[in-house]
């Protein structure tokens, strides 16, 4: 992310950006991590480096420094330990800007290391009988979700349980997150599963629909909702999280976590008191049949950076921007409490490392008012848009004033507004209707409006009334906790207006202060702060509407200290003229407290070095009465009982099927989090897992243990400060699993069989002590027993074996919990030959007069050996004698052939025999009869080439490659016409060359190939132009009709009117960039418009352009920085005239159609008023003629004829005539007569 200071870089300066970024890092517990990064800027950015979640300025752990010899700036990480692993800032920032980029760092832990805690607490007490007294629970079964069990290689059910029930537009967010990457193949998937799914679900409802996913809600609460109608209305709804059935209210009980609300056919779920752990896949079943399915992300994160509140004018854009701890790939918005999408009015944009959100509401208007809010999971951030009236829509005169008032009066109430929603109290209520409101919730009285009434609130939320004497109107008083003065005199001129007083612990009065209204005549009204810590009001509004504005561009935020290291406040204000004051606890502070203030800029920080106790409390930074505060609290990180951290890395080793038990003591401690891992992966309570955390200790049971539950396990501790982790490891123990194949055959005769394995995949966390190997006779049911082996030999050598008979043969591996299941191998013949089976039935590819190309597929037996080649043999008809192709000790090695040895016009038929090493097997069945010859083919052309540009002098060789049977007849045209035998055409098997040995421009045309046989016939054009380099276009000139524009026109090349594919290329150079660069390109007109900046001088070159090159260039005068001076403004209105003479920008091109085809004919004129067009074929006005299409849309002047006649060839002309004067342009049609069969020599 790449921040600007300035709106506008000086000439050859830079802001910071990251040449190459430092990398996601995983290093072991104790290693070295390294950080790097090479940075660019001019001025050379300064580079430091911070973490999300802790301090970097120890340089015994953290040691920045740059590498002059790779230009490189590192952080050096020595010792890493666990509470490391953070995500780490790298900040490079000059005068001009500043850069920021992250990366992540994962520590992986090989030991366990003690916390010095207090040793006052003994082993024995951890058995105290009140700890299992508190273990016993009363037994809760809990319904588990039937799910469908994932095999192996296959994608989690999950998957496309959350896909059937989703928007399109998530779906590629879905497919990242399960992992699939394969759309195309998914969208088929989804679809099939989508119409079984329907037929499911027709069983239970008759139709669901108005689906809306699960969203969290600015009050706090997650909620989901679609439309359903059953078809028995009793039919039993189920809601579960994570495949575990949840209890769920019918939405009158707040106290419920999960309720539903049904309202006619609409079902909505709801998620109350919103929690980390209320993260997971939410479903909705009726009776078995799942109905809809949606998935709730609470990612554990904080507010980095808040949103800001933000003031536009209408038609602008406002940008809300909020900054997190962590990546969050989606959160959500919304405006006025309800959630918005990217669209038309609102652009959501995240940044690349996923840590910043913006927000952005486009054109606002009146309606975007109001509050919007950021929320991630458990976390939200409000910040309020306020939409000013355009100031150049207002009138002028005396009744600005009035505007002012007005424009006051709309910020007072937007202020009240913000403060009530910051303060989150009840909405207030108003009684009496006679200028006071009297109870807890007083309102501002209604009679001060048109006399001189007074209006008054007293109360607990007491607000002042709003005074409207023309001449002597005051605002009302008022008193209460959230006191506020009212307003006065907003009607008329205003004389002699006065403000309202407020008293109260928030009150907002004239001065803003101390709650203590203020009168006077441009008194205005002076909000003070609210005391939450957010940013405070606007100072010092006058009483017209206007007057200076001072606030705080960002506020205080809360702070968790660590006992020891340093903490740091910052808050920001929109302007840095005004110093300010910071205070603890009510009592002003300065350096001499041992704290270190700054400010920079209209930035103020208070640093507190060394976090004591003493430190904490709340603190407030005060200017010109407006405030804004934060809290810091100072603690400590997380503790293990030291004496039993070292008992808990012991591993835990049980049997299958038996219970594994971890507990870890700790201290008592507040606002602790407790949770349990395995692999990396959380463990909740819940089926074979049981944890129970406790205030001074914490359990883990896993029930019923299996192989697959072996793996790291490890604790987790959290508080408001960080985290600290402990790991063990559980090993269970089980029998083997079954040996590896595949077996190999080491040796088979006719009394030995040796066979070969590999040990089993997992060895059931015990070494295998032996392996049993049992044999059976094919034909026989018995299975005996022939050997018992150690596990140091993984071979068998079976001596009592028959020749010729077939065995299979059991393998088992033994450890000291069991004997694994048995891998069994395929029937094995001892002592005798296997040859291989009959290879498929050759099937001829194609026949020619001198080669037959055959294929085949290898034997489904190849015998239990490699197949070593093919012998191939042939049989002449009326023969009986098989010959062989091909030797014994030349076998063929493909599955492929071709035949050469034949007689052309014989027929064969063919066979195929395998052989391997023991010798050949059965031959193939023979293949049907095939005649050696060509086939017959019409005449086919071979990729030819439609266009060719020759140099002139160079030699013309048209070479086309074509396939047909018999050898057809070519005939080579040229524009219709017999070529001149003066040329030469080259003829070879399958290839027809055209040679002209020197080229000159007349040879351009179209040439025709014919080819003919007794199969049909084929022709293919190819156009050939004769061209050289283009000569230069005319001289440039340069003419500028509107500011910021300049018209670069010249005269056409020489070539123009000779060649239809030349074009012209413009190339630019300024003084700013200092190099030529392309602005147009394929221009078939002579003007070109382009943009220019005021201050700089440039210059163009115009180029030629055709199939040959590029011409030499025409070059501009300069355009300089005198031509782009704008005129100073002149009281005399300018007369600025656009009328102009018809011109041609682009002509008529030659048209040569064959007959019957279609035709368009299309020039561009340019012209003001627009000219009359008028169309002319061999000088006779077609404008009326009804077998042309004319038409003239915007200066593109068309001529369109559906089928064209020998008729239509001629001179085409097309006028334009306006009264500035006239233009016209011409061109041909030539029209070919298409080649018959007849014409063909």
């Amino acid at each position: 992310m790449i921040t600007q200071y300035v709106k506008e870089l000086p000439r050859g300066k830079t802001t910071p950006d990251f040449t190459r970024k430092p990398i996601a890092l995983t290093v072991q517990e104790g290693k070295v991590a390294i950080f790097k990064a090479v940075v660019s800027g001019d001025p050379a950015p300064t580079v430091t480096w911070a973490r999300n979640k802790g301090d970097t300025s120890d340089p015994e752990k953290y040691k920045p420094r740059y590498d002059e010899r790779n230009r490189e700036y590192v952080l050096e990480i020595v010792n890493v330990q666990v509470d490391q692993a953070d995500t780490y800032k790298c900040f490079a920032t000059n005068q001009f800007g500043k850069a920021m980029c992250t990366a992540t760092l994962s520590v992986f832990a090989v030991g366990f290391k003690k916390k010095s805690n207090d040793a006052s607490k003994k082993d024995g007490q951890a058995n105290d009988p009140e700890d299992f007294r508190k273990m016993l629970r009363k037994t809760t079964i809990v319904k588990k979700r039937k799910e469908k069990p994932k095999k192996e290689g296959e994608i989690d059910p999950k998957f496309w349980e959350v896909m059937l029930s989703a928007k399109k537009s998530d779906y590629e967010r879905i497919c990242k997150e399960f992992g699939v990457t394969d759309y195309r193949w998914m969208l088929k998937q989804l679809n099939l599963k989508r119409k079984e799914k329907e037929d499911e679900q027709a069983k239970v409802v008759e139709n669901v629909d108005n689906m809306k996913q699960i969203e969290v809600k600015t009050s706090g609460r997650a909620e989901f909702e679609f439309n359903m109608k059953l078809k028995e209305p009793n039919s039993k709804i189920y809601l579960y999280k994570d495949g575990e059935m949840l209890d769920y209210g019918d939405g009158n009980n707040d106290s419920s976590k999960h309720t539903m609300k049904k309202t006619g056919d609409k079902y909505m779920f709801s998620i109350n008191n919103l929690g980390l752990n209320d993260g997971g896949l939410y479903q909705v079943d009726v009776e078995d049949v799942n109905i809809f399915s949606t998935t709730l992300a609470v990612p554990d994160v904080e507010f980095d950076g808040m949103l800001k509140d933000a003031k536009v004018v209408e038609g602008q854009d406002a940008v809300f921007e909020g900054v997190f701890s962590g990546p969050v790939p989606q959160i959500t918005w919304c405006a006025n409490d309800f959630s918005v999408e990217h669209g038309d009015k609102y652009n959501i944009i995240v940044s690349e490392d996923k840590l910043t959100h913006k927000l952005v509401v486009k054109n606002c208007g009146k309606q975007d008012k109001g509050v919007y809010t950021a929320i991630a999971g458990i976390k939200s951030s409000r910040a309020t848009l306020a939409v000013d009236e355009d100031p150049n829509a207002k009138g002028k005169g005396r009744g600005g004033a009035n505007d002012g008032a007005d424009d006051l009066a709309r910020r007072l109430a937007e202020e009240q507004a913000r403060l009530q929603r910051e303060k989150d109290e009840a909405s207030r209520r108003g009684e009496g209707m006679d200028g006071r409101g009297d109870g807890s919730d007083g309102h501002d009285g209604l009679d001060g409006h048109g006399g001189a009434a007074v209006g008054r609130g007293d109360g607990t939320d007491g607000r002042g009334g709003l005074g409207g004497g023309v001449e002597d109107g005051r605002g009302g008083d008022a008193t209460g906790k959230y006191g506020q003065g009212g307003l006065g005199g907003l009607g008329g001129d205003g004389e002699d207006r006065h403000g309202g007083d407020a008293t109260g612990k928030y009150g907002q009065g004239g001065d803003g202060k101390d709650g203590s209204g203020k009168s006077g005549k441009d008194s205005g009204m002076g909000l003070g702060a609210d005391g939450l810590g957010g940013q405070s009001a606007v100072v010092g509004l006058g009483g017209d509407g206007t007057g200076d504005k001072v606030h705080f561009a960002s506020g205080l935020t809360d702070k968790n200290a660590l006992r020891g290291k340093p903490v740091e406040l910052v808050c920001k204000l929109s302007t840095d003229k005004i110093d300010g004051m910071w205070y603890k606890d009510g009592n002003k502070l300065t350096s001499k407290d041992g704290v270190v203030i700054s400010k920079d800029g209209g930035t103020h920080k208070l640093i507190i070095q060394n976090c004591k106790d003493s430190d904490a409390g709340l603190y407030h930074f005060e200017v010109n009465g407006c405030k804004t505060e934060a809290t810091v609290r100072v603690g400590d990180l997380p503790e293990f009982d030291p004496d039993a951290l070292q008992k808990f890395s012991n591993p835990v080793i049980v049997k299958a099927g038996q219970s594994a038990s971890f507990k870890m003591p700790f201290p008592p401690q507040a606002s602790l989090d407790i949770k349990w891992f395995k692999d990396g992966s959380e463990l909740h309570d819940g089926g074979s897992v049981k944890v129970v955390k406790e205030s001074n200790h914490s359990r883990l049971q896993i029930k019923d243990c299996l192989r697959t539950d072996t793996g790291q396990i490890k604790i987790q501790l959290k508080n408001p400060f960080g985290s600290i982790e402990a790991l063990s490891s559980l090993i269970v123990l089980d029998k083997p699993g079954p040996p590896q194949g595949p077996v190999e055959v080491n040796e088979s005769t006719s009394s030995v069989l040796e066979l070969k394995w590999n040990p089993p995949k997992d060895n059931g966390g015990s070494e295998v002590t032996n392996y049993i190997i049992e044999r059976q006779q094919v034909g026989q049911s018995t299975w005996k027993r022939v050997g018992d082996i150690s596990a140091n030999h993984l071979t068998f050598r079976d001596r009592n074996v028959s020749l010729g008979k077939r065995y299979t043969y059991r393998i088992y591996a033994e450890n000291l919990e069991g004997i694994s299941e048995a891998m069994e191998t395929e029937k094995i013949m001892a002592g005798s030959l296997m040859f291989p089976g009959q290879p498929g039935t050759p099937k001829v590819v194609s026949a020619f007069k001198n080669c037959i190309n055959l294929t085949w597929t290898p034997p489904e037996k190849d015998g239990g050996t490699k197949i070593l080649g093919y012998q191939l043999e042939k049989r002449k008809k009326d023969t009986n004698q098989w010959v062989s192709l091909n030797s014994v000790k030349d076998l063929i090695q493909d599955l492929t052939y071709a035949v050469k040895d034949v007689s052309e016009g014989s027929e064969y038929e063919f066979r195929v025999t395998a052989i391997n090493i023991s010798g050949p097997g059965e031959p193939s069945a023979p293949s049907a009869m095939v005649c050696a010859k060509n086939p017959n083919m019409k005449p086919h052309f071979k990729d030819p080439e439609d266009f060719m540009a020759v140099r002139s002098g160079n030699s013309i060789r048209i070479k086309i490659n074509y396939e047909a049977s018999p050898p057809p007849d070519i005939t080579w045209l040229k524009n219709g016409e017999p070529v001149s035998p003066w040329n030469k055409i080259i003829h070879d098997d399958g290839t027809c060359t055209l040679v002209i040995p020197s080229s000159k421009y007349s040879d351009s045309g179209v040439y025709t190939i014919v080819a003919k046989n007794s199969s049909g016939q084929a022709s293919f054009d190819i156009e050939v132009r004769v061209t050289d380099e283009p000569k230069p276009p005319g001289p440039v000139a340069l003419e500028q009709v509107v500011y910021g524009k300049v018209i670069i026109s010249w005269d056409p090349s020489p070539d123009h009117d000779k060649d239809n594919r030349l074009h012209y290329m413009v190339e630019e150079y300024n003084s700013n960039t200092r190099n030529w660069r392309r602005i147009a390109d394929h221009l078939l007109c002579t003007t070109y418009t382009t943009s220019i900046q005021p201050g700089q001088e440039y210059h163009f070159k115009v180029y030629a352009k055709n199939d040959m090159g590029l011409s030499d260039p025409s070059e501009s005068p300069t355009w300089g920085v005198n031509n782009n001076k704008v005129l100073a403004p002149s009281t005399v209105q300018a007369v600025v005239t656009l009328e102009r003479p018809p011109s041609i920008l682009v002509p008529l091109k030659v048209r040569t159609p064959p007959r019957g085809y279609q035709c368009y004919m299309t020039c561009a004129v340019r012209g003001c008023p627009t000219p009359y067009i008028s169309w002319y074929h061999n000088g006779i006005c077609i404008n009326s003629d009804n077998n042309y299409y004319i038409t003239n849309a915007f200066g593109i002047c068309s001529m369109y004829i559906l089928r064209v006649r020998p008729e239509d060839s001629g001179a085409y002309k097309v006028v334009a005539v306006n009264p500035f004067g006239r233009a016209e342009c011409s061109s041909t049609l030539k029209v070919k007569e298409q080649i018959s069969d007849n014409n063909v020599l």
